[in-house]
């Protein structure tokens, strides 16, 4: 898996849980902004999405048998915030910048196990 798109999803995905964490805890609901964050981290995912499409039709494959774990996780990672997002749209209080808070927050975590998956990691 590539690496630096890895951390990038990482970070950025860090760095908007912490945004709208502090949104939240201002009593403040997603805004415009947010949304904008939202998308670049998408926009990040999707780009991850392709990456590991691609490399596993060119016949590079996961540590172990774990092919369809990696593409499952792919396919979550890729959902996480937009879905958050959502929420958030039917949310006009501080607990829809809770929730994308914590949906942000889950990628980032999730994109740690994503790299264990693909480099046979533990767990």
């Amino acid at each position: 898996m590539l690496t630096p798109l890895t951390i990038a999803v990482a970070v950025a995905a860090a760095l908007l849980g912490l945004w709208c964490a502090v949104a939240a805890l201002r009593d403040q609901p997603v805004k415009d902004w947010h949304y904008a964050g939202i998308a670049v981290v998408t926009l990040l995912t999707v780009a991850q999405l392709v990456v590991g499409v691609v490399m596993l039709a060119g016949g590079d494959r996961p540590d172990g048998d774990s092919t369809a774990v990696f593409v499952s996780y792919l396919v979550s990672v890729t959902a996480c915030v937009p879905l958050v997002g959502l929420v958030a749209l039917g949310e006009r209080s501080r607990w829809g910048s809770a929730t994308v808070a914590a949906g942000a927050f889950l990628l980032a975590i999730l994109q740690l196990r994503l790299h264990d998956v693909w480099g046979g990691g533990v767990g």
